[in-house]
C-alpha cells in the first residue's frame, strides 16, 4: 500500500479529521470500565481478572507502538491506520465470539492482545504526517488528534451502557454489544483511512515513499497555512511544507541519546499521576467524602468521571497548543511542577473541601492529557521529522509502564490501609505523598534536558554519498585530464 500524496490544492486541515476518525474509535479503551459488572456478573470474575483486558491493552499500545514505528514511518500513514482498524475491530469480534462461547480468555486475548495492537497501531499513525503538514503549530496539531483518544470514553461510554441496557447484561447481550462495537468502529475508522494524505516534499521526494527522480517541486513551495517558506515567498495553503531544517535523527540514534530516556521518565512520571486518579476516580471521591455530612452519591461520582475526561481532552488541546507559545520544556514545567502541588492540596485539605478536590483532579487530568499530545512536539524539536513517529512509538514504553505501575500504588495502598482498618481519605494519603515524589522525579528529568548532540545528527547526504574509500579507488581510475 503505497503513501497517498496529496493533490495540488489539497487542504491540510483535512488532515486532522482523518486522524480523529482514528483516535476517537480507539479512545473507547478508557470506556472499558463499562464492561466491568456485566462481565463479572455474567461470568464470575473478580474486579482484578474482569481489569485484565484493558491492563493488556495498554501493554500491546506501548509495545506495538514500540516495534511498529519504524514500519509505520516506512509504509504511510494509511497502511497504519488499515492495520488499526482491522486490529482493533477484530478485537471485538473475538471479544464477542468469547461473550458468546464464555470463554473468557478468549476476550481477554481479542480485546486485550489483537486489540491492543491496534491501540498502538492506530495512536502513532497521523502523529508523523500532522507534524509535517503543521510545521509551523505541531502541538496544536497533534493535540486535535490525541484530544480524540482522550475523548473517545465520551462517546463510548453513555453508548455501551445504552447498548448492555437494550441487549441485556447476560453473556448473549455482551457478545452483541461487542459485535456492533467491533463492526461500527470499522466504518468509523474507514474514514480516516481514505482521507489522510501525506504531502509532497520541496525537493519533489515523497514523504513516506521514495523519491521520484527528476520530479519538479509543486508550485508554490511554501509551508502550509500561512507561515511563509524559507526563501521568503508567500506560503500557499496545500502547498507542500518546506525541507526539514534542524537536528535530523534516526529512531535508533534517538535511544542512545540522553534526551530521549530524560523524556521517557518525564512521560511516565507524568502519566502515572493522572492515572492513578483516572483509573479509581469513582470509588476515590465517593470514599473520601464518605465519612462526613455531605456524601458523594453514585451519580454524583458517575458526572466526576465525566468531568474527569473532559478535562482529559481539554487538556490535550488546550495545553499542547499553549506550548507552541512557550515551549516544550515550560509546559512540562507546568505539568510536572504544579501537578505536584495539586496533588500536595488534595492530601492536606481534599476532604474538608469537595470544590477543591475536583478542581485540583480536573487540573491533574488536564495536565495528564496535556502530557500524551505535547510530547510529539517535543520529540519533532529535539530530534527533527526525519522518523519522529518511530520515535514516539518507542517513548510510548512508558505509557505501558506507566499503566501498570499508577494503578498498581493506589489500588495496593488502598488496599492495605484498609484492612488496617483505615477509611475515606487515610486511603489515599500515602498514595498522593507517591505521586508527589514521582512527579519531583519527572520535573527534576525534565530540568536535564539539552538539544541533541550534533554526533547523533542524521545527514542523508552523507548516508547516501559512496564510502570514502570507494571514492577514492574512483578517482584512482578516471584518466588524466589532457
Amino acid at each position: 500500500m503505497s503513501p497517498p500524496i496529496a493533490p495540488p490544492g489539497w487542504s491540510r486541515w483535512l488532515v486532522p479529521p482523518a486522524a480523529l476518525s482514528v483516535h476517537l474509535s480507539i479512545g473507547q479503551a478508557y470506556a472499558w470500565s463499562v464492561f466491568k459488572p456485566p462481565l463479572e456478573s455474567a461470568l464470575g470474575l473478580t474486579g482484578t481478572q474482569s481489569a485484565l483486558p484493558f491492563q493488556l491493552g495498554i501493554v500491546m499500545l506501548g509495545l506495538s507502538a514500540a516495534f511498529g514505528g519504524t514500519l509505520v514511518e516506512r509504509r504511510g500513514p494509511r497502511w497504519a491506520m488499515t492495520v488499526a482498524l482491522v486490529c482493533f475491530s477484530s478485537g471485538f469480534l473475538l471479544s464477542a465470539l468469547g461473550a458468546a462461547t464464555e470463554q473468557y480468555w478468549l476476550i481477554v486475548f481479542g480485546y486485550g492482545f489483537v486489540g491492543g495492537v491496534g491501540l498502538g497501531i492506530g495512536y502513532i499513525s497521523p502523529v508523523s504526517t500532522l507534524i509535517k503538514w503543521f510545521p509551523d503549530r505541531p502541538g496544536m496539531a497533534t493535540g486535535i488528534a490525541i484530544m480524540g483518544f482522550g475523548g473517545g470514553a465520551l462517546i463510548a461510554s453513555p453508548w455501551s451502557a445504552q447498548m448492555l441496557e437494550s441487549f441485556g447484561t447476560d453473556s448473549h447481550g455482551i457478545a452483541l454489544a461487542f459485535l456492533v462495537h467491533g463492526l461500527a468502529y470499522a466504518v468509523f475508522m474507514t474514514l480516516g483511512v481514505a482521507l489522510v494524505r501525506v504531502p509532497a516534499s520541496r525537493s519533489g521526494a515523497v514523504e513516506g515513499g521514495a523519491a521520484r527522480e527528476g520530479a519538479p517541486a509543486p508550485e508554490g513551495t511554501a509551508a502550509p497555512g500561512g507561515t511563509p517558506a524559507t526563501d521568503g515567498t508567500p506560503a500557499v495553503e496545500g502547498a507542500a511544507p518546506p525541507a526539514p531544517t534542524g537536528p535530523q535523527v534516526t529512531a535508533r540514534q534517538a535511544l542512545r541519546t540522553p534526551q530521549f530516556w530524560c523524556l521517557w521518565v518525564v512521560l511516565c512520571m507524568n502519566v502515572t499521576a493522572g492515572i492513578g486518579i483516572l483509573e479509581k476516580a469513582a470509588p476515590m471521591i465517593t470514599g473520601f467524602f464518605a465519612d462526613t455530612s455531605t456524601p458523594v452519591s453514585t451519580a454524583a461520582a458517575a458526572g466526576f468521571v465525566a468531568l474527569l475526561s473532559a478535562a482529559n481532552m481539554a487538556g490535550r488541546i488546550g495545553w499542547s497548543s499553549t506550548s507552541d507559545l512557550i515551549g516544550r520544556k515550560n509546559v512540562y514545567r507546568l505539568y510536572l511542577g504544579a501537578g505536584a502541588v495539586m496533588y500536595g492540596l488534595i492530601a492536606l485539605y481534599g476532604d474538608s473541601s469537595k470544590p477543591l478536590f475536583v478542581l485540583c483532579a480536573l487540573v491533574i487530568l488536564s495536565f495528564y492529557g496535556g502530557g500524551f499530545a505535547t510530547v510529539p512536539a517535543y520529540l519533532k524539536d529535539l530530534f527533527g521529522t526525519h522518523q519522529v513517529g518511530a520515535i514516539h512509538g518507542r517513548l510510548l514504553t512508558a505509557w505501558s509502564t506507566a499503566g501498570v505501575l499508577g494503578p498498581l500504588i493506589v489500588n495496593w495502598i488502598a488496599d492495605r490501609q484498609e484492612a488496617a482498618g483505615k477509611t475515606g481519605a487515610d486511603l489515599y494519603g500515602l498514595s498522593f505523598l507517591i505521586m508527589i515524589g514521582l512527579l519531583v522525579v519527572g520535573f527534576a528529568a525534565n530540568e536535564l534536558v539539552r538539544p541533541v548532540h550534533p554526533r547523533h545528527h542524521h545527514d542523508p547526504a552523507v548516508s547516501a554519498a559512496p564510502p570514502a574509500k570507494e571514492a577514492a579507488h574512483a578517482q584512482r581510475q578516471q584518466p588524466e585530464s589532457a
